[in-house]
């Protein structure tokens, strides 16, 4: 059945709430995945970027679509367009969300809203996420979600595809990452998340257009600030916007680099391995 556009909008103030323990076992699972040394105990602040562990529907394996990502409709609205994805994110840090404290998310759909692209329709859909803990507000994130048409296998993966032009910023700092499956599933697994891209190889040439497997955008994120830590001299983040430009893939190794700005925030990206600009952020400290 054709849904209208109208339809679609009427989304538009729908919420749903998840209550939950910010779990020790998963904070310790999340820096093994990572690979740190340092694993943040009890009662430590949660790092940014990990509350996306946590508020995760969870679905039945029977409610879950072709691609993995759960049957349209429920919360989000029920858009016909075949691929969802992640597109960035605007997230205030307020305040530290403790291990092992329990926490409410409360998501309000603010926006629904039809674009026209290279490639045909696009629907976005912003939903903010309020993360509540002993009667604080700890996090506030306005997540974009982007619904596109298809693109046929053989357009992206047999298709000869021109070189990306690299990104020219000059970088101040950054280093080298180097994606693997394993992280890729584990990944994958923390955060419930069951898109097949992300460990399907066959799923993600043959039925997506992808070379390979597809790097988590939020993974690039949670790096990123992670980066922005390291360079931040000890101070917690205020507020850390993405958005995602251009896939990166798994045994293809990128690039996390940035710059200091003059009002003391940092400018952030991660670069493809041919140096093409894969996402960009924003970081700024309290």
């Amino acid at each position: 059945m054709q849904v209208t556009a109208a339809a679609y909008e009427s989304w538009v103030g729908r919420e749903e709430e998840h209550r939950e323990r910010i779990l020790p076992h998963a904070v310790r699972a999340m820096a093994a995945t990572l690979d740190l040394e340092r694993v943040p105990g009890q009662g430590a602040a949660l790092p940014p970027g990990w509350q996306w562990m946590f508020f995760n529907p969870v679905v039945r394996r029977s409610g879950l679509g072709a691609d993995g990502h759960p049957q349209r409709g429920g919360f989000l609205p029920p858009i016909e367009l075949p691929r969802r994805m992640w597109a960035g994110s605007r997230i205030q840090y307020l305040a530290d969300l403790p291990i092992d404290s329990m926490a409410t998310r409360r998501s309000l759909i603010s926006k629904v809203e039809n674009k026209v692209g290279k490639r045909g329709s696009l629907w976005f859909v912003t939903v903010v996420h309020t993360t509540t803990c002993e009667g604080k507000t700890c996090i506030v994130e306005e997540q974009d979600i982007v619904y596109r048409e298809a693109t046929p296998p053989s357009t992206q993966s047999s298709t000869p595809q021109p070189k990306p032009e690299p990104y020219a910023e000059a970088a101040e700092f950054g280093r080298d990452f180097q994606p693997d499956t394993t992280l890729l599933f584990r990944y994958s697994a923390l955060t419930f998340n069951g898109h097949r891209i992300h460990y399907d190889q066959s799923y993600a040439r043959d039925e997506e257009g992808y070379p390979d497997l597809v790097v988590h955008g939020p993974l690039t994120a949670t790096l990123l600030q992670q980066l922005a830590l390291e360079q931040g001299g000890g101070k917690p983040l205020a507020q850390f916007d993405f958005r995602g430009v251009s896939p990166l893939f798994v045994a293809r190794g990128f690039r996390l680099e940035g710059k200091r700005e003059g009002d003391g925030s940092l400018s952030l990206w991660a670069r493809g391995p041919d140096g093409e600009l894969a996402m960009s952020a924003k970081a700024s400290f309290r």
